[in-house]
């Protein structure tokens, strides 16, 4: 069996994330020399290059994109399962649990993370607040252990542990918007408005639930902003000018005066959160979390199959 170049492909995955061969050493701890040869020699090694390199600007080719999609959860998962193996050789207390989220951290979220907490003490949990356009980037990289996200999810390498109730959808509007004065619209009348939509790399199926570029009948919505977190949305909405699509949850804990939030019907489902995790990487503290999520009112764990999240 050949020797399988960690290093190199640890270096590769690092400057994937930079661009920037400096940056890749100060990370490293080596110098931006050794950076190059690393690199050189993981394209030696498959026989390919992976990354354009100029006086300028550094970018992975299409094949080094492709590439380092596909290693970068096979990498996370060994680095995961060599550092549980050494705690457990050492009978070292377990990692810190840590769980992302979208948004806001809701009641139920908090609350059942202090429960957890209070019931393993060996445990330290870490909250992290996730980019609203890029639900499971930090979930598949590794980054957090799990997160509560918007569903659908459809990612192969993603588990869904456990499903929050439904959300009726809300539009959020200034007061002086059109759409101020009145409690509920159809979907439909999305082509009229100007909807606030992300920056990311949301997938595509995820984004038209969140941020449809139609509406169910097919027509065209007016998309001309962008943001990159929910606070940012709500203010283009408080302007008057723009519209945000979101759900009842956010509308309750963004109660402002120079809001408004219209429930919107015809979609064919309600707004839903789950919590996931890497299905190849589910910590036994994980469906302990689900668990205790599972006893809240109104909802009941879902367990998808490893690798076939498929909850839309």
């Amino acid at each position: 069996m050949p020797d399988l170049p960690v290093r190199e492909l640890e270096c590769l995955l690092v400057l994937a994330e930079e661009l920037h061969f400096g940056r890749t050493a100060e990370r490293l701890r080596v110098s931006q020399s050794r950076v190059s040869q690393l690199v050189a020699a993981l394209e030696r090694t498959i026989g390919t290059q992976l990354v354009h390199r100029t006086s300028r600007r550094v970018a992975l080719t299409d094949f080094g994109a492709d590439f380092v999609e596909r290693v970068r959860p096979v990498y996370t998962e060994l680095t995961d399962l060599v550092g549980g193996a050494r705690r457990e050789a050492r009978q070292e207390l377990p990692g810190p649990i840590r769980v992302g989220f979208q948004g806001i951290a809701y009641e139920t979220v908090t609350w059942t993370l202090t429960r957890f907490a209070r019931d393993n003490p060996d445990v330290t949990l870490s909250l992290q607040e996730i980019p609203l356009g890029d639900p499971f980037g930090a979930v598949l990289s590794g980054r957090v252990d799990a997160a509560v996200a918007l569903l659908p999810v459809r990612e192969p390498e993603l588990s869904v542990g456990y499903v929050f109730p439904p959300a009726p959808r809300m539009l959020a509007v200034g007061h002086s918007h059109p759409l101020a004065s009145v409690e509920r619209i159809d979907a439909e009348t999305l082509a009229s408005v100007d909807l606030v939509s992300i920056d990311g790399p949301a997938p595509e199926y995820w984004r038209d639930v969140h941020f449809p570029r139609f509406t169910p009948l097919g027509r065209s919505i007016t998309a001309t902003v962008r943001v990159a977190t929910l606070q940012e949305g709500m203010t283009l909405a408080a302007t008057g000018r723009y519209a945000m699509l979101t759900c009842r949850p956010v509308a309750e804990r963004n109660q402002r005066a120079d809001l408004r939030f219209v429930h919107v019907t015809g979609f064919d489902e309600e707004s839903r959160m789950a919590l996931i995790w890497r299905s190849a990487h589910r910590r036994p503290h994980l469906t302990k979390l689900a668990a205790l999520l599972g006893e809240l009112p109104g909802a009941a764990p879902l367990r998808a199959a490893p690798g076939r999240a498929t909850v839309a």
